[in-house]
């Protein structure tokens, strides 16, 4: 049987798998790799070291310096798809026939290439992009940051038009494959992938409730703030939130407040052991985009789940959380959660639909068809 090759297009260094992104694509290749699939990974480099644990799982890795000049910023494409461009990862892709996987729009500058006409080309879309970037636009509180997300939501939208040179799309949520299937042909569901193999609850209880995420992302700083203004705010409860890049804001917000604790810049395995220990994981969000790989986490691995319509909508996740729109419900629910375990026909609901839905082994065998 003749071996399956893959060229697969990163937007960032996978490895290692700590935030939303990055994880869909570190465990997608494991899974990939799995099944037999010989994996040629190319990774566009800003900022994080190159992996040997990315050489352990694919037959070649090759690194790529995304060019980060703010001249680009005129040009008519998105920031994020120009300064991914690369005649080098061109000649690379050019050397054989193998079928391409691009991760999410950012890595789509050379999709349209005519030297790539005839060749497999998929794309995993990570998010509706340009909808993610006009809602980070309304929460960022700075002036040149919001221009540039509000103008890059435009460009986003424009060039997703890109989309239709693409064989197959894999849309990461049903509310994205909505999308894309109204604008373009041939477009799938694939699942997030995730660390996960199966529903692994603690027995017993927390004693704390926690909100985790890159606190550098302005729509994660809102969601901590508001958690710290409005929910827990008097509550006799004990909120960690956990993550890198608190704003000014939010650490003044956190030494005002008796009750709640900054974890910052603490490495992945402790904050998975946070998510397991807190007998809360409280994940509000005000941004419904994509779906959210730490509420996956937080599902597969903790106990119990208060989050709001945004975290949840269209996800199909939705049975398995507490979701509450405003703080003063959201603090009930979580006073009720705190005095209950995490087991019974709750539990088993949650390990019928992840492990049936989120299955890694399962969605990359998706994968390893569309590639035949």
């Amino acid at each position: 049987m003749a071996e399956t090759h893959l060229h697969i297009v990163s937007f960032d260094v996978p490895w290692p798998a700590d935030y939303g992104g990055v994880i869909d694509v570190y465990y997608k290749v494991k899974a990939l790799a799995a099944e037999g699939v010989r994996i040629h990974l190319h990774c566009f480099e800003y900022g994080r070291s190159h992996a040997p644990q990315l050489a352990e799982l694919c037959e070649s890795v090759h690194y790529y310096k995304r060019d980060t000049g703010k001249h680009q910023l005129l040009n008519s494409l998105p920031y994020v798809v120009l300064s991914r461009r690369s005649e080098q990862l061109m000649d690379n892709l050019c050397k054989d026939e193998h079928p391409i996987l691009f991760e999410g729009l950012h890595s789509c500058y050379h999709l349209g290439d005519p030297r790539l006409h005839g060749r497999k080309r998929m794309v995993r879309t990570h998010n509706v992009e340009h909808d993610y970037y006009a809602a980070l636009a309304l929460a960022e509180r700075g002036t040149f940051k919001r221009t540039y997300f509000v103008q890059e939501a435009r460009k986003l939208r424009k060039f997703e038009t890109v989309l239709s040179e693409a064989d197959v799309i894999l849309a990461i949520s049903p509310n994205d494959e909505r999308h894309f299937a109204s604008h373009f042909r041939n477009v799938q569901h694939i699942p997030a992938f995730h660390p996960s193999a199966k529903v692994d609850v603690p027995a017993g209880l927390g004693d704390f409730c926690l909100y985790h995420g890159a606190l550098s992302v302005p729509e994660n700083d809102k969601a901590a703030l508001y958690l710290v203004n409005e929910v827990f705010r008097g509550l006799p409860i004990p909120l960690v939130i956990a993550g890198r890049g608190a704003s000014p804001e939010l650490r003044a917000a956190v030494g005002r407040a008796n009750n709640v604790k900054l974890r910052q810049n603490i490495p992945t395995d402790e904050i998975t052991a946070l998510v397991r220990a807190a007998q809360v994981n409280v994940l509000p969000t005000f941004q419904a985009t994509g779906i959210k790989l730490k509420l996956l986490l937080c599902l597969f691995i903790g106990r119990h789940v208060v989050c709001n319509t945004p975290m949840v909508q269209d996800t199909g996740l939705e049975e398995l959380c507490r979701v509450h729109d405003d703080p003063g419900t959201m603090r009930l629910s979580i006073q009720a959660c705190m005095a209950q375990t995490a087991d019974g026909a709750s539990l088993e609901n949650r390990v019928r639909v992840l492990e049936q839905r989120f299955c890694n082994k399962r969605n990359a065998q998706a994968i390893v068809e569309l590639l035949a």
